[in-house]
């Protein structure tokens, strides 16, 4: 089990500092650290101050003091002005990705040449940001960033999807309070197992004593319907939910067999979607099959698989027609002696001779690490009175507490808190977002995630973007991120529904 759960420490880079779960004297940033600035974005010209201030909440698990970073649109009605709550996810990871690397006013400007020298990338302004339509509040749970759990709290004891949720919950709660917002559209945003957090705190919102209707929530890169990330053996279904994602690989290196005369004349849209209709019919239909599947169809199947994946025919004979996502990381170019990244499988590197692969995407979490460190002191001027903890060390799958998904035969309904605040909420609107080339959380299973789950297809988009699990990190990805978020909030926002939901 702990194989799931280190890959899921979405960005598991280089810490900027050691790792520490210790509680920090309470006296750490005893008043906001603010700064003014100016920028474009959406096409908008503003002005915005930003805010870099602690928080204190209680929860039934205990006390916590957590640390945001806020960029308020100056003159804006704070009664009105929607607010987006924003993380990354772990468990549990600071919310520095996220927001350096394409949500935030200023984003490291990758260039689209993903060979180029990491160490030359700068930040920049981020025109993409969605800040002329809502404010943003970056979070970072206890044992994270500068937030930490108050003296006399174990900082474990928010080491679960429920007492997590519930410490960024009472946050949410907390900030809008101390601002003025309580009467605010409020939004959330959680990438990869900060999607499973957003599915939770949208529960504990929705039936709560004092519900709080949120009124949309972001899922990027998610990881709500965590079975399929497993990718148990037998589980013939995350073959299907992968092979789309396997296939854009394939296209992207190269490998995909463009000269098949099923593919003539296809474009990257019309191939992808011959993938998907190939995963959900023939090859569903197959692989459900087992063993009593004739053999023609099997030969089929693997032939089709071979010029979808680049894997060859004989190696789908061999192998049940099934490869996990980590196999192929190893086998699509193994020809070359190269790995593909597991983030973003874009990017490669020499395969290792001995032990797991490596991830050679890392070097995004890298060098957005590298960035964040000097945006916050050099830009927001925040004075270094503690380490900035990148990611708790959360080193086992039984160090967490999942709930009902303790259990390998058991349901893993995260999903649930979703349902629970559309029926709180009936303008409530789900975007959920994925990379084309993540091997993480792939695109089938985010479609799965939006057809299975029971919601209202009518309040679910569902969009794919081009790079992997950080694709903001893509300037064009950026941007429609930024416009997804916006067409979220149109839809929301009484004063904004002249316009049409997509």
């Amino acid at each position: 089990m702990r194989a799931l759960l280190l890959p899921l420490l979405l960005c598991a880079a280089a810490p900027l500092h050691a790792q520490t779960a210790t509680p920090q004297p309470a006296t750490v940033l005893a008043t906001p650290v603010i700064t003014h600035h100016k920028g474009t974005f959406g096409g908008q010209a503003l002005a915005y101050t930003a805010r870099v201030e602690a928080t204190d909440v209680k929860t039934a698990d205990g006390a916590a003091r957590l640390v945001s970073f806020a960029y308020l649109r100056d003159g804006a009605n704070p009664a009105t002005r929607p607010v987006l709550f924003a993380f990354n996810g772990g468990p549990i990871v600071a919310s520095a990705y996220v927001h350096v690397g394409g949500l935030g006013p200023r984003r490291a400007a990758f260039p689209d040449d993903i060979a180029a020298d990491p160490a030359k990338v700068t930040l920049a302004d981020n025109p993409a940001s969605p800040l002329d339509a809502a404010d943003l509040v970056f979070v970072d749970p206890a044992s994270t960033g500068f937030s930490t759990a108050a003296p006399g709290t174990d900082p474990h004891a928010f080491w679960s999807v429920r007492a997590d949720a519930a410490q960024v919950a009472a946050f949410i709660r907390a900030w809008l309070v101390a601002h003025g917002r309580t009467g605010a559209p409020v939004y959330v945003m959680g990438e990869s197992y900060g999607t499973n957090r957003a599915c939770e705190i949208a529960r504990q919102l929705a039936q709560g004593p004092d519900p709080l209707p949120l009124a949309g929530v972001v899922l990027y890169g998610q990881a709500a319907n965590i079975v399929e990330y497993a990718q148990r053996p037998a589980n013939v279904t995350s073959y299907v939910a992968s092979l789309p994602t396997l296939a854009a690989i394939a296209w992207y290196h190269g490998k995909a067999d463009r000269q098949d005369p099923a593919f003539q004349g296809m474009d990257w849209p019309a191939f992808l979607a011959a993938a998907r209709a190939f995963a959900k019919g023939d090859y569903l239909t197959v692989l459900y099959q087992g063993s009593g599947a004739p053999l023609a169809d099997r030969a089929r199947v693997a032939a089709r698989l071979a010029a979808f994946t680049g894997i060859p025919t004989a190696w789908y004979l061999a192998h049940d027609l099934r490869i996990s996502k980590e196999r192929y990381r190893v086998e699509l170019l193994k020809d070359k002696g190269l790995v593909l990244g597991r983030m973003d499988a874009r990017y490669t590197m020499p395969a290792p001779t001995q032990g797991g692969a490596p991830d050679a995407s890392e070097a995004i979490t890298d060098t957005l690490a590298r960035l964040f460190e000097r945006y916050r002191r050099d830009e927001l001027k925040v004075p270094e009175t503690q380490p900035y903890v990148l990611s708790a060390p959360v080193e086992g799958f039984d160090q967490w507490g999942w709930g009902s998904g303790t259990s390998p035969f058991a349901d893993w309904p995260y999903y649930q808190g979703i349902t629970a605040m559309m029926a709180a909420n009936p303008r409530f609107q789900v975007l959920v977002a994925n990379g084309y080339y993540d091997t993480q959380t792939t695109m089938g299973a985010a479609e799965l995630l939006a057809t299975q789950s029971g919601w209202d297809p009518q309040r679910v988009t569902l969009r794919y973007y081009d790079g992997g699990h950080t694709g903001y990190s893509v300037a064009a990805t950026a941007q429609d991120l930024g416009n997804d978020i916006r067409m979220l909030i149109t839809k929301t926002v009484p004063v904004q529904t002249g316009q049409a939901p997509r």
